[in-house]
């Protein structure tokens, strides 16, 4: 996708969370660590001790302060905000506070380090506080064009390394879960992705535990083996779980895997504009509590993807 298709959507980003600010009466939007932060500026911050943040008054321009050694990493964006580096010996949260220059009503990154979030509170203590997801999430949710496209690219990868494992070309008996994890990693940056997220493979008794880590067990012939996996491709995520059966699955997993597939197309069919998640989910969850696996469904009918592997809607 061209360039300039990608600052158009950025724009047009920034227009829906000023007017999402004005609609929640935020003075100022205040974004650091977490998906927020790329999702506007293109910028994404590194996780450290030293405090990167958006400023981004309803009124005025916004500003990026950022550790003068990270700022080369800034893309300039002057259209969209100035970019104000600090040194060692500066102090960041005192820069933070004199662009938030009296405004009182704030909405901070909800994964903003709480070192950061308790000194800007006591920097500024007539503040009135809320998580940025407030503003950001119900935009988030919703994906341009340039998104949509991103995650089909993402998706589409993904699924040739499901194929491959689901066609038996990704030999599985006799090789340890770390060693096929390594093996679905490798397939995913090999179909593009830019780095893997996850990879869990759970054989056997490790099968009933949705995160499990990949370790040393060798998988065994005649068990089930949990595969779900995902990676970053240009920004956007991929996630998909694939279950296998090493052998002839005897009638109980026959019956369990029917079940499964109800629930998964009654909730694929049910999903529809303006259909609540939960709604959803208890379509799926009814159809599993029905068929006596209920106690055993501890995760849920799905999430959100985008920049991250999770985000809203749950």
């Amino acid at each position: 996708m061209a360039d300039v298709d990608v600052h158009q959507a950025r724009r047009a980003r920034w227009d829906r969370v000023r007017r999402r600010m004005d609609e929640l009466g935020v003075d100022t939007l205040l974004l650091s660590l977490g998906a927020d932060l790329p999702w506007l500026s293109g910028y994404t911050a590194m996780p450290l001790e030293r405090l990167t943040m958006l400023v981004v008054p309803a009124d005025e321009a916004a500003t990026l302060v950022v550790p003068r050694l990270e700022a080369p990493r800034v893309e300039p964006l002057p259209e969209l905000f100035a970019v104000q580096a600090w040194d060692e010996t500066d102090d960041p949260v005192a820069a933070v506070a004199a662009l938030v220059a009296g405004r009182t009503s704030l909405a901070v990154s909800d994964r903003t380090w709480a070192t950061f979030v308790l000194a800007l509170q006591a920097t500024l203590p007539q503040a009135r506080w809320q998580a940025a997801s407030a503003v950001t999430s119900a935009i988030r949710a919703v994906k341009d064009n340039a998104e949509v496209a991103a995650l089909r690219r993402a998706a589409a990868a993904a699924d040739r390394v499901a194929d491959a494992l689901v066609s038996g070309e990704v030999a599985l008996v006799g090789r340890s879960e770390a060693d096929v994890s390594h093996e679905l990693g490798e397939r995913l940056l090999a179909e593009g992705h830019d780095r893997v997220n996850f990879a869990i493979v759970g054989s056997g008794p490790n099968s009933a535990s949705p995160h499990h880590e990949p370790g040393p067990r060798r998988i065994g012939a005649g068990e089930a083996v949990v595969c779900d996996f995902g990676g970053t491709m240009a920004g956007y995520c991929s996630d998909i779980t694939r279950t296998v059966f090493t052998g002839e699955p005897p009638a109980e997993f026959r019956d369990l895997y029917t079940v499964l597939r109800q629930a998964q197309a009654a909730a694929v069919d049910a999903a529809r504009v303006g259909v609540p998640c939960e709604d959803v989910d208890g379509v799926a969850r009814r159809i599993i509590d029905e068929g006596g696996y209920g106690p055993y469904f501890i995760h849920r009918t799905g999430h959100g993807i985008g920049i991250e592997e999770h985000e809203d809607p749950y």
